[in-house]
């Protein structure tokens, strides 16, 4: 894996950049998948807001009617115990109901205590493994001929600091995090030939969201990116000035 430096340092989209699109984005109930759930919306993009809690979702629908965006499908879905049959069921009620998708953002996560490896189990690191890798995997596979027929196709798997700087007690969640970078880069390269979608990782770094509270609690969460600031990145990635970037990690 090389990890890149984000390619755009100050990125303003165009307010037309998603116009005509569809975007599912995973773990759009909260945090950074309800950012970028509304970032995308607010330029023009048509969501499919995928989450475990269905008032959550509601919630993020509600934000986006409020800001006139176009009407967003709720897609109530956990990812720890969806099989197959569902991730293909979701792919036809995408083509049903809205017709095409032109990206996918998976920002669903599933994020245990920090802790010594020698106290994690089985079971604990294949609930985070299927979560944070095995079901963004799947997820876009089922999907991929949605995707294959779009002009311009992105999907963008949301790193985590420590799966690119591996440190002590993040466990199962950094092995899985890492693991998306070569998921990304072998993808990319069967791909290649056709050239799309293209499938990146973007790494937000620190942000102030749900996740972070839980792994760093008493920080001063003013110090951080919003998520409403890294949502950005994830629209630069969506949009046609990244064409031809793909298989890539990158850290903002």
């Amino acid at each position: 894996m090389t990890l890149e430096k984000f390619p755009r340092e100050r990125y303003e989209p165009a307010p037309d950049l998603l116009a005509g699109r569809v975007i599912l984005v995973t773990g759009a109930g909260q945090g950074l998948g309800r950012a970028v759930a509304l970032a995308c919306a607010a330029h023009g993009a048509t969501l499919a807001l995928l989450g475990r809690k269905q008032e959550k979702l509601e919630a993020t629908y509600d934000a986006i009617c409020a800001a006139n965006g176009p009407e967003p499908a709720l897609v109530p879905l956990d990812l720890a115990t969806a099989g197959g049959a569902e991730l293909d069921a979701l792919a036809a009620l995408v083509r049903r109901d809205l017709k095409r998708l032109d990206g996918i953002v998976h920002c669903a996560s599933h994020f245990a205590p920090l802790g010594p490896l020698a106290d994690e189990s089985l079971e604990r690191w294949l609930e985070t493994l299927r979560v944070n890798l095995a079901a963004p995997f799947a997820l876009t596979r089922a999907c991929l001929p949605l995707l294959n027929a779009a002009p311009a196709a992105s999907v963008i798997f949301t790193g985590e600091t420590h799966g690119v700087h591996p440190r002590a007690y993040w466990g199962g969640f950094a092995v899985a995090k890492a693991g998306l970078s070569t998921l990304a880069a072998i993808w990319a390269d069967e791909l290649e030939h056709a050239g799309k979608p293209r499938i990146n990782v973007l790494v937000p770094g620190p942000i102030a969201s749900p996740q972070r509270s839980r792994s760093h609690p008493g920080e001063d969460r003013s110090k951080l990116r919003t998520p409403e600031e890294a949502a950005n990145a994830f629209l630069f990635l969506l949009g046609d000035e990244a064409r031809g970037l793909s298989g890539r990690t990158f850290e903002l």
